[in-house]
């Protein structure tokens, strides 16, 4: 519940003492106050170790995730409250750990609650008083709502109970915005004139009487407590499917420079959550008018609702159906992706040895992770051709922009079908001889609402064209998710996990637009024939001259920096030649020429800690393709050299000429 928490039977409630100020050492509470139960230990509830933090080799008490207030500073939230009565006891910024402690308790909402019983009621009330009810499933995940929690935690919409839910006048929104998008095309309407014109269903404060008011009641729409249909889908038996997310911005722009910098973020979404939609009769409604409002809500429904519905999130679909082709939609392939997998966020261990919070990733099929791999093959290939403030406009149009001017974007990516269906091997030696990790899934690439309603049907075909050979070059350019610049291969000659690094990305498709060629000089005409295409449907967009064989310049070349660029200073080769130590040629000779010593490579050709490799390969099996930033200054052209001089067979696809 959200309210405050009662008094314990037989204790007398005492007045809350006033918040001391960030810094002040009182934020810690005294030992004496701890309750006889406290968890793990820990000083009063707070994050440093007894003893401080730091040392490690001892047995340290692992932190508690809880605020630890004097009154009650081992809570005990009941598994049947909402969810944000346990983040609202959760560790203050400044303590110590705090990363640890958010995700630990995070995992323990979505753990522990359970809503089973309390969202069954609240269904059975959705089908006592809908004239009409009907299921939607949300095939990845859903995030409605943007209300922001502890520690500027997102979390989702919630009701007064904390359950989460879909708001009816959401729904609402969703059915009027989709009947006014299909009155606007079918009619030849504005978007004024449209919103009047739904007025009989909807309502409208400038319409006649009988019409100012909607005819249908939207009510709220809760999860269905469902159980999984297939091993993995998640449990939302309890949690209808409360989950925790993560958001991880890695590249921003600061003014006209690129930062690197991850920057992981724990919030709540809904995974593969059902929701139980009711419609009931208002004043002056008929059969046909419901019916008519129903249509268009499930059209919106699918186009997605809530935020990042561009970036997977939000589409439902009638429960048990799998739309053929979603609106807009122009590409659909089967993947597979093998060794280093797309992970999602992070579960904790503590290490009272270490005095530390290990972390292990939850291996997840996103959506987000292509859109965002996407997005930086477009930025990169488009800074060769176009001033930067170009190359923003653009990348904000196409996916979707904050600042300077908020855009939705003119892509819509999605993932159906996603799943794990070999887990990573342990990294201990159980783990050793298994097989590398491999997800699957369908990609599916679609115009946005934005774009369709809005760009010509010149831009629009554009739009296809240049996307299609960006995701064809993007699958064979290298991976996606940790390891991304690598191919797969195989360390278990080694002494140590990881068994396995790098990221393949295969597609499975037998359409004659992903059939490679067997012969080095073949893939190199393809290939230009790809970047010219994309380039062309770029062109068509922004109304430029551009010219790809006379690219610019980004920025200063040196060798300890380098422009994320295919720029005059980049260069794209293909090339085969013999194996090393399970490595494909063009790894093999990477990991020699930059090798330091036992487990240190060089840098600025290898990549290090927040040093991303300017060198990424892609093992295509008859040959390799790999991509140097920076090319003209050593330690990377004295790699491109060494890959020409003993190569079987090679090949320049960047520059163009």
């Amino acid at each position: 519940m959200t309210g405050h928490r009662p008094a314990r039977p037989g204790n007398t409630p005492q007045p809350l003492a006033r918040p001391p100020r960030p810094g002040d050492p009182s934020r810690r509470p005294p030992q004496e106050n701890r309750g006889p139960n406290s968890p793990r230990g820990g000083n009063g509830g707070g994050n440093q170790p007894r003893g401080g933090g730091g040392g490690g080799g001892g047995n340290n008490p692992q932190p508690s995730p809880w605020l630890g207030h004097p009154l009650d500073p081992t809570p005990r939230p009941d598994p049947t409250a909402g969810f944000i009565e346990y983040l609202r006891w959760m560790r203050a910024r400044l303590d110590a750990f705090k990363d640890g402690t958010k995700a630990e308790l995070a995992h323990q909402v979505e753990t522990t609650i359970n809503l089973g019983a309390r969202l069954k009621v609240l269904n059975e009330r959705t089908q006592r008083l809908a004239s009409d009810t009907f299921q939607v499933t949300c095939p990845w995940r859903i995030r409605v709502g943007g209300a922001k929690g502890p520690e500027s935690m997102l979390l989702p919409a919630f009701d007064h109970l904390g359950i989460p839910y879909i708001p009816g006048s959401t729904l609402r929104g969703v059915a009027r915005s989709q009947a006014i998008r299909e009155l606007m095309r079918e009619r030849n309407l504005s978007w004024d004139q449209a919103d009047q014109a739904v007025a009989p269903w909807f309502g409208h404060l400038q319409a006649e009487e009988k019409d100012s008011a909607g005819k249908v009641v939207f009510l709220d729409a809760y999860p269905v407590p469902t159980r999984p249909q297939r091993r993995e889908d998640p449990d939302n038996s309890k949690t209808g499917g409360l989950a925790v997310d993560i958001a991880n911005n890695v590249w921003k722009w600061n003014g006209k420079n690129l930062e690197y910098s991850t920057n992981p973020n724990l919030f709540f979404s809904l995974k593969q959550a059902t929701f139980l939609i009711g419609l009931r009769k208002g004043s002056g409604c008929t059969d046909e008018m419901l019916d008519q409002v129903k249509q268009w809500l499930l059209r919106g429904l699918e186009q997605g609702v809530g935020s990042q519905v561009n970036t997977g999130y939000g589409r439902l679909v009638s429960s048990g159906r799998s739309p053929d082709k979603y609106q807009g939609e122009f590409l659909r392939l089967p993947f597979e992706l093998e060794g280093q997998l797309i992970h999602g966020r992070q579960v904790v261990n503590w290490r009272p040895d270490k005095n530390r919070y290990d972390n292990r990733s939850i291996a997840e099929v996103r959506p987000v992770a292509f859109k965002n791999m996407l997005r930086y093959w477009f930025r990169t290939f488009a800074l060769g051709v176009l001033p930067v403030d170009q190359v923003q406009e653009w990348e904000g149009q196409l996916f979707g922009a904050i600042t300077p001017k908020q855009k939705h974007g003119w892509i819509h990516v999605d993932l159906l079908d996603g799943k794990v269906s070999q887990p990573e091997p342990e990294p201990n030696q159980q783990g050793r001889n298994k097989p590398a990790g491999r997800q699957e899934g369908i990609l599916v690439l679609s115009l946005s609402g934005e774009c369709q309603n809005y760009a010509s049907q010149e831009d629009q075909e554009a739009a296809k064209k240049l996307f299609a050979n960006l995701t064809w070059m993007m699958f064979h350019l290298g991976g996606v998710g940790q390891g991304a610049r690598r191919p797969c291969y195989s360390r278990q000659n080694r002494e140590r996990a990881p068994w396995w690094r790098g990221s393949t990305l295969i597609p499975r498709s037998e359409d004659a637009f992903w059939e490679l060629p067997k012969l080095v000089a073949e893939f190199q005409k393809l290939f230009q024939k790809r970047l010219e295409n994309f380039f062309a449907a770029l062109k068509t967009l922004t109304k430029q001259a551009i010219n790809p064989n006379s690219p610019r310049s980004v920025g200063q070349v040196d060798r300890d920096k380098w422009p994320q660029a295919v720029d005059a200073n980049c260069q794209i080769v293909v090339c085969s030649g013999e194996e090393e130590f399970n490595k494909p040629y063009a790894l093999a000779t990477l990991h020699r020429l930059g090798r330091q010593g036992e487990g240190r490579y060089d840098k600025f050709l290898c990549g290090g800690v927040q040093v991303p490799s300017p060198v990424w390969i892609a093992d295509l099996g008859d040959y390799q393709v790999v991509t140097v930033f920076g090319a003209t200054a050593d330690p990377r052209k004295r790699y491109l050299d060494e890959l020409k001089g003993s190569a079987d067979g090679f090949g320049v696809i960047w520059p163009l000429r």
